[in-house]
């Protein structure tokens, strides 16, 4: 009896044993299977952050690109966000003693101008006059030009006009339709064909005035749309990553505020042209003259309203 009440207890301890080693077994699976798994997610949560750190780079390196060409055109953005600074201030300072000096030769050949009209000079030395003030023209637009690849923000101000210049200032300079509505009346008597040129030229220079201004609308309105399109409040490197991507785009956006410029003052440029090939050459004298005058009363009539007395 005793034999087989140890036979049975030895049974029952190995019974016990194999259970506790299946256990065992068991718990080191699912053990083994739960590194198995924490290991896989490592990975993935790995190749997903190496992935980050890729675009991050590539979206840095986006923005630098974007950053360079800002450079050359003398633009930085502030490291604090609050103010944009720019390295074109001699540009805008060379511009604005360059447009001086354009003013003051400008004022030279109006007053040759309007003496060889008062002497009733001939309409060849009055072409030879005419000619002149129009390359000089050119000539503005050309250093117009070059100052908005430093600073096209200062043209678009007008900061080198006189505030009453400034009040009807369009795209860095005057509206062309506007003077040609204002010469209707200084450059009677005109014959039936120069009427309607002059009528035609006003209505088209109006045509594409109103096409450039509904550009510069769109033109902000993307611009408000790529500002407004980030996520607030918070730090995190994607939102950091997300906000130098959206003034990278907004930069290259603001980069075609050149254009605008360069196209006004090309529409400028034509419309004057336009009109002198309309007009006779005593005609143009007398438009290119009353134009001069008109813009020296803006100035004359700032300087008045600064001079003003005040209470």
């Amino acid at each position: 009896m005793q034999s087989e009440r140890g036979q049975l207890m030895h049974a029952a301890a190995s019974d016990s044993s194999d259970r506790s080693k299946d256990k065992l077994d068991q718990k080191t699976l699912r053990r083994l299977a739960q590194n198995r798994e924490a290991a896989r997610k490592s990975r993935l949560r790995k190749k997903a952050y190496v992935q980050q750190l890729e675009n991050s780079r590539l979206k840095l390196t986006q923005l630098e690109q974007e950053l360079q060409r800002a450079r050359q055109q003398g633009v930085f953005i502030s490291s604090s966000g609050d103010q944009a600074h720019s390295t074109s201030g001699n540009g805008a300072l060379a511009f604005d003693a360059e447009h001086s000096r354009w003013l003051e030769e400008k004022n030279r050949q109006m007053n040759e101008l309007r003496s060889a009209l008062n002497a009733h000079a001939g309409d060849t030395e009055l072409r030879i006059i005419v000619d002149g003030v129009m390359a000089h023209y050119e000539e503005l637009f050309r250093i117009k030009s070059n100052a908005a690849k430093n600073d096209v923000f200062h043209l678009l101000s007008g900061m080198w006009k006189t505030p009453a210049e400034r009040c009807f200032l369009w795209l860095g300079g005057f509206r062309s339709s506007e003077l040609l509505k204002l010469l209707a009346n200084q450059l009677e008597p005109m014959t039936e064909r120069q009427v309607m040129g002059i009528n035609s030229l006003q209505q088209t220079s109006q045509q594409a005035e109103d096409a450039l201004s509904q550009g510069m609308e769109s033109l902000q309105q993307s611009l408000a749309d790529t500002l407004s399109s980030g996520t607030l409040g918070s730090s995190s490197s994607d939102n950091v990553a997300s906000y130098m991507g959206q003034m990278a785009m907004a930069m290259g956006q603001l980069g075609t505020l050149e254009g605008f410029i360069r196209q006004a003052d090309n529409l400028r440029l034509q419309t004057l042209q336009q009109m002198i090939r309309v007009l006779t050459t005593r005609q143009s004298a007398r438009a290119l003259l009353a134009i001069h005058d008109y813009s020296s009363r803006l100035r004359a009539l700032s300087s008045l309203w600064l001079a003003r007395p005040r209470e």
